[in-house]
């Protein structure tokens, strides 16, 4: 029996009053005596950071300007924290210290100093009150990870008066973050707290025990969120490399100290190699869905280049939900699954059976993303039907997301019955077929996605298709259908005819995309995930009343050059 909209709410209130309740009966009362305890006399090691440095940010913050999160904080001489503030996500980098890693290729005899003051000043102003951003469990973690990771740029010539309070504040932080680790919300945040929480059992001095014991709690985090497939339980394909970013000095940490290394720990880095190049289109640039955002360049390189897993991407990812078909030089990458439970969709989308196509080092059919940085409308937007490369029927997204506040924006219905099936031509093709119920308590229709390239890579012919449960085609009724391809805003549209047009790329690369049954129309359209912020972009969109026009084919042929 399907559960109504309403009963599907009443049960996510009720959950997640119990969760609130547990969680601040698992906290108790906080107070920043209660986290007091033995300062440590040192740090054993500093862990690398592999996150990419800049120069030009490093030389801001000795300038007194703050460049984070696509804003710029004048500080004029003032303490950062003495200011207001330009958005939250502005102030979760500044309080989280990840901006540290640019400080590390700043002159060593300027940067040191700068550094000093600002963590002197968070210390006096943040240190002693356990409240608001500032002390958010992920805000915390990183934090941790980010002050052990560049304590050489800290401490160089530190006095120690200021060497002390560094470490007290420190070993402050992480007592305060191993309380309420269990209580932090599940995803994500609960892997990061874990992550931190093993790195500072072994870069301070610790005993034995404590040291297995944060192994533990990692390896249960891990087992609980590394898919068998090597996704992750967000179905995000970005946070698999945000993971690597901490896990990978984690582990030769461990090695480099002579301490066992968690049971889990080597396998999960193992599993996502592969899960990260399954979504790596053959430009580097990572696919867009659920909640990913644009990844650069230098950030991909700098964890492949640990990769000893190499290998052919997969053709699919059955855990996580995700299908690849390429053949030569094209790719396509559809998400054939749906949120793997409701505390973890939070960033999940609207997009069940959404695409991306690149052909060599150019994307050409995407998804919108997700800005890096942006306030709720535009994430809210961005994960919406109509910003997927996928059909939409009666402006109606295939997934409903809550907009309340207490349950945070959750996906509490939407597609539950995925099938898919691939098929192989016999001259080497490959194919796919897929349907969804995300329509069906809306409207009483299945969506139906047919995918099918061609052995060489120069020819993919789709099938859009809406059904009744019984397989019947919809009768009258006023149901109209919207596919829509986001064209990358780096492709250039050349229309050709009413059915036709041409998809260029910089370098002359063309294909193009036609359709007998509609006429192909060329919209406006937003590209949320490009580095530069939200973008101007086009798309293509083929219309179907379903009264008449129930089904529809396409096709992409790459032009010869």
């Amino acid at each position: 029996m399907r559960l109504s909209d309403q009963q599907r709410l009443v049960y996510l209130y009720g959950h997640e009053t119990w969760r609130r309740f547990s969680r601040r009966l698992a906290v108790g009362r906080v107070s920043a005596l209660r986290f007091a305890g033995r300062t440590p006399d040192r740090l054993l090691v500093a862990p690398t950071d592999l996150r990419p440095a800049d120069s030009f940010t490093a030389e801001e913050i000795i300038a007194g300007r703050f460049p984070l999160a696509g804003r710029m904080l004048e500080c004029d001489g003032e303490s950062p924290f003495a200011l207001e503030l330009p958005s939250e996500e502005f102030a979760c980098r500044l309080h989280s210290f990840g901006w540290l890693r640019h400080m590390r290729i700043a002159d060593k005899e300027t940067a040191p100093p700068v550094v000093r003051s600002v963590i002197g000043d968070w210390i006096e102003t943040h240190g002693r009150v356990i409240d608001g951003i500032a002390w958010r469990p992920e805000v915390i973690a990183e934090r941790i990870i980010s002050w052990l990771s560049h304590s050489p740029v800290v401490l160089r010539d530190a006095d120690y008066s200021f060497y002390r309070r560094f470490l007290k504040n420190l070993a402050f932080q992480v007592r305060y973050l191993r309380h309420i680790a269990d209580a932090t919300r599940e995803g994500e945040t609960r892997l990061r707290v874990r992550t931190a929480l093993a790195m500072a059992s072994i870069a301070m001095p610790n005993s034995g025990s404590t040291i297995r014991r944060a192994a533990r709690h990692l390896d249960r985090e891990l087992d609980r969120q590394i898919l068998a497939d090597g996704g992750h339980v967000s179905r995000n394909p970005r946070v698999g490399l945000d993971l690597l970013f901490d896990l990978l000095p984690l582990r030769q940490t461990y090695v480099n100290l002579g301490h066992d290394v968690p049971q889990r720990l080597i396998p999960c880095i193992d599993r996502i190699y592969p899960a990260l190049r399954f979504f790596r289109h053959q430009g580097g640039e990572l696919a867009l869905f659920n909640g990913a955002t644009y990844t650069l360049a230098n950030e991909l390189l700098s964890v492949l280049r640990y990769d000893e897993t190499a290998g052919a991407p997969f053709r699919g990812l059955p855990q996580t939900g995700y299908e690849r078909i390429s053949a030569g030089d094209t790719a396509i990458i559809i998400d054939t699954g749906k949120p793997l439970s409701v505390p973890l969709s939070t960033s999940a989308t609207a997009g069940c059976l959404s695409l991306e196509m690149s052909s060599g080092r150019h994307r050409y059919l995407v998804n919108s993303g997700l800005p890096r940085f942006a306030g709720d409308a535009i994430r809210q937007l961005s994960r919406a039907t109509a910003a997927h490369s996928v059909a939409t029927l009666n402006d109606t997204s295939s997934a409903r997301i809550s907009a309340s506040r207490y349950l945070g924006p959750v996906v509490f219905a939407g597609a539950t019955n995925i099938r898919v099936a691939r098929y192989d031509g016999t001259d080497g093709a490959e194919g796919l077929k897929a349907s969804h119920d995300g329509y069906l308590d809306n409207f009483g229709l299945l969506y139906e996605r047919d995918i099918y390239l061609n052995a060489a890579g120069t020819e993919i012919r789709g099938r859009e298709r809406f059904v009744k449960p019984n397989g019947a085609v919809p009768e009258g009724g006023k149901n109209i259908a919207v596919v829509r391809f986001h064209i990358h805003p780096a492709i250039r549209i050349v229309p050709l005819s009413d059915h036709e047009v041409r998809l260029v790329a910089h370098d002359g690369e063309s294909w193009v995309f036609s359709c007998l049954d509609v006429v192909v129309v060329e919209e406006e359209d937003v590209f949320f995930a490009d580095p530069t912020g939200v973008r101007a972009a086009r798309q293509l969109t083929l219309t179907m009343p379903l009264a008449g026009v129930p089904e529809l084919q396409w096709l992409m042929r790459r032009e010869r050059r």
